[in-house]
């Protein structure tokens, strides 16, 4: 027991500074992400079994809808996290500052607009059509919708501090934030279990003010704490420092765009072509499944800014020590995924109730395969965009939707194949993760080259 809890601390206390910052985080988000994980497989039951899984698979389509307008953020977000980087490794704290303060206001700004864009344009939406539900259903969904908008745009406000803990290589604290408002939603939830008839409208209230308190809380304690020298301030806000992170940001933001496309609209495509309640099977084998990406961000989330940092400082030897970790991580959880689609059957049985959803084994079999190549793709994907080398995954990402949804449709429609149809286009369009970032990883990085690799 002494020799391994000597190792342990060898282990987390030796070598590069920038790397003992990066294991400690690991370390914590470990046990942060399990109690996560564990909450977050408790909820599916609970929730199905508060609402059902029909109104489960409604709920899940239409947060899916609107999560589409999270591309207003046009970016901003990951512009910031790699200008505060530099700024931070530069010394200039009032830079920092500045960015800060204007990404607050220019968020504030676009999101106050587009509430109230959405608010009017809610009035004439017709949900049961959009849907393929029961009109019934029609003013309970609307009202639904309104929770559910005014939440998105209050949290791409308010989540800009967990961008400074990631910055500031701590995401250790940020998946300790989605942790507080996972338990306050688990409680919420439960109390509603026990005290009331399922409703989609106490469902939604539940899971959507819960975060959003736990991140109130967040700006409060961190700006009066640890980054209070970072503090908004109205003296601060300078939109012509706009254009840089702009900059930076709009190549973001196409990807965001292919990212919500690719993967939001899984569940829009499922509802219409098979019916809300596959939506659930299908949502089902993705937390499943995400598990093991879960598992892996812990891992791969410190390397983005850590990454910044080492190029920027030319320390290439611990970039290619960072990434050849990361394969022989990438072997590890593909043989753990391997062996949750073996007990996958049995899984779904136990955690959600015999005969509770029915899951095709085809099912799960893609999305093991769908999340595997993400996260090989995913420490190629990180180390670029921590060096804002964006161009070829901007072109990919203007291709990939269309490549996506096109063989998805053509897949449903032509060759008459189940839901497991979504994960086989998403695979399939996903050329960045297993065929680009790689190669441009080792253009830049082995060869040394320039050009069009590092833009």
């Amino acid at each position: 027991m002494t020799n391994v809890l000597h190792f342990i601390c060898n282990n987390f206390t030796k070598g590069h500074e920038r790397s003992i910052k990066a294991k400690k985080n690991i370390g914590l988000s470990f046990i942060i992400k399990g109690a996560s994980i564990a909450i977050s497989l408790i909820l599916v039951p609970l929730t199905i079994n508060y609402i059902n899984p029909y109104r489960y698979g409604i709920w899940l389509t239409l947060s899916s809808v609107v999560s589409w307008f999270s591309f207003f953020d046009i970016g901003l977000t990951n512009g910031l996290r790699n200008k505060l980087v530099q700024a931070k490794s530069e010394g200039d704290l009032k830079l920092a500052k500045i960015y800060i303060s204007t990404t607050y206001s220019i968020l504030a700004l676009i999101f106050a607009g587009v509430w109230l864009i959405l608010m009017i344009t809610n009035h004439f939406l017709n949900w049961s059509q959009i849907l393929k539900i029961s009109p019934a259903m029609e003013s309970e969904i609307s009202f639904l919708a309104v929770i559910i908008f005014s939440y998105f745009c209050l949290q791409f406000v308010l989540r800009v501090i967990t961008t400074l803990l990631i910055a500031d290589q701590q995401p250790a604290k940020t998946s300790l934030l989605d942790l507080l408002g996972q338990i306050l939603s688990l409680v919420l939830i439960f109390i509603l279990v026990k005290t009331s008839e399922g409703s989609l409208i106490k469902l939604g209230i539940a899971l959507c003010v819960s975060p959003l308190l736990v991140l109130i809380g967040a700006n409060i304690y961190y700006f009066n704490g640890i980054f209070k020298k970072y503090r908004p301030s109205f003296s601060d806000v300078k939109f012509a420092y706009s254009n840089d992170l702009l900059k930076l940001g709009l190549s973001f933001f196409v990807i965001q765009i292919a990212s919500i496309i690719q993967y939001e609209s899984a569940n829009i495509i499922i509802s219409r072509n098979f019916g809300a309640a596959e939506v659930t099977s299908y949502n089902v084998v993705y937390k499943y499944f995400g598990v093991l990406h879960m598992v892996f961000m812990i891992f791969i989330t410190p390397f983005w800014s850590a990454s910044t940092e080492a190029f920027y400082k030319n320390d290439i030897a611990w970039i290619r020590n960072g990434i050849r970790k990361y394969n022989m991580l990438n072997v590890a959880m593909f043989l753990g995924g391997i062996l949750m689609l073996l007990l996958s059957d049995r899984v779904y049985s136990i955690w959600l109730g015999k005969g509770k959803v029915d899951i095709d084994f085809s099912l799960s079999f893609f999305g093991f395969v769908f999340f595997s190549v993400g996260m090989f793709g995913s420490k190629y994907v990180n180390f670029l965009n921590g060096i804002n080398a964006l161009r070829l995954q901007f072109w990919s990402s203007i291709v990939s939707p269309f490549l996506y949804v096109g063989t998805v449709l053509v897949l449903i429609k032509y060759f008459h194949i189940g839901v497991y149809a979504v994960f086989v286009g998403a695979i399939i369009a996903n050329i960045n993760a297993y065929l680009i970032a790689p190669l441009q990883y080792y253009m830049i990085i082995i060869k040394g080259k320039k050009g069009i690799w590092i833009r």
